[in-house]
């Protein structure tokens, strides 16, 4: 099973997918982008914020989402694989930057990830407040710095394309406690 935790920086992915290891023994664990070698130089690139060019900037996604499927979830389509981010931010970050169309960026996935979209998508959602607090908290990187507001659209992006695609999903309220989202999680994969 292919599962995608998806949410804009300091949401809690990161923490949950934590606390799922420990319930799913042989959980494979993977991020984009990062989770490859070539991932791994994709997200130095995006995370600087420092391509002029947005199609640049999705196309080099697009190339390590390509990368990350064949490397990290097509040989692993047996086992319980979950994903920090995925196809989802993609589009999400994508329409919040503008100038691209919602059934391109569709097709353009289809294309990276060979027709296989995930099997579940748990979005963690959060607030201006929430989001503000977190925030504060680290330091920002590149597309960060792009604005809270900026991120909260990005995120409704994300919330309406799985709606659109009609993937099974979760809504995650990410303001809420680290249990209860951990337990709803639990419940919703059925662990």
């Amino acid at each position: 099973m292919y599962i995608l935790f998806e949410g804009i920086d300091t949401c809690g992915k990161s923490t949950q997918i934590e606390l799922l290891a420990k319930n799913i023994p042989d959980l494979i664990i993977t991020k984009e982008p990062g989770g490859t070698a070539f991932g791994v130089k994709a997200r130095e690139i995006l995370l600087a914020d420092s391509l002029a060019s947005k199609r640049a900037e999705l196309l080099l996604f697009l190339a390590d989402r390509a990368e990350h499927y064949q490397e990290m979830i097509k040989p692993n389509r047996d086992k319980v694989v979950v994903s920090d981010r995925g196809f989802i931010s993609g589009i999400g970050y994508a329409l919040a930057n503008g100038d691209f169309d919602f059934e391109e960026l569709v097709r353009l996935n289809r294309f990276a990830l060979e027709d296989h979209f995930p099997d579940k998508v748990i979005l963690f959602l959060t607030d201006l407040d929430t989001l503000k607090e977190r925030t504060t908290a680290k330091t920002l990187d590149g597309i960060e710095l792009r604005g809270l507001e900026y991120l909260l659209e990005v995120q409704e992006h994300m919330k309406q394309s799985i709606i659109r695609l009609q993937i099974p999903h979760l809504f995650i309220d990410a303001t809420d406690s680290i249990e209860n989202i951990h337990q709803s999680i639990l419940t919703y994969l059925k662990v």
